[in-house]
């Protein structure tokens, strides 16, 4: 199956909640509401997701940003996946929580092509243990906002 069957590139509209379901599955689906929630309780009024259409070959993705990226989340044919872009300040920190993540995420982390704007970390989201890195990986990003 080549990249473009793998995303959602119908260039008319952003894909509606039930289109993304269907097409990433329904665990991953899960995954998806859960991270949207995640974000929207630990960064409340901080960002406004943003649907980015990529052309026909990267199709469309949802991304966070304020003033620099936060994370994004893309939808692909049975797996969704997200891409977190770590500066070098950001990279540091990471450094620093290395203990707290999983061997699976850490090796991905490593392997990861660093770029000039940042090191692009993509990762399936499929499983509790990378859930809970992710969720680390975005307090490196951005601290949640007090009492979350």
């Amino acid at each position: 199956m080549n990249e473009t069957n793998l995303r959602l590139t119908e260039p008319d509209k952003p894909p509606t909640p039930k289109k993304i379901e269907s097409w990433i599955g329904k665990d991953a689906y899960g995954f998806w509401l859960r991270l949207t929630k995640m974000i929207a309780k630990n960064y409340p009024g901080v960002f406004i997701p943003e649907w980015l259409f990529g052309g026909k070959k990267h199709g469309w993705s949802l991304r966070y940003k304020k003033s620099k990226s936060f994370c994004t989340m893309i939808p692909e044919k049975n797996r969704f996946a997200l891409l977190i872009v770590f500066g070098a300040e950001e990279r540091s920190k990471v450094e620093t929580i290395r203990r707290e993540l999983s061997q699976q995420t850490m090796k991905k982390y490593d392997g990861a092509t660093t770029y000039h704007d940042g090191k692009w970390l993509l990762l399936s989201v499929d499983n509790e243990i990378v859930f809970a890195d992710i969720e680390k990986f975005l307090t490196v990003k951005r601290k949640p906002k007090k009492g979350k």
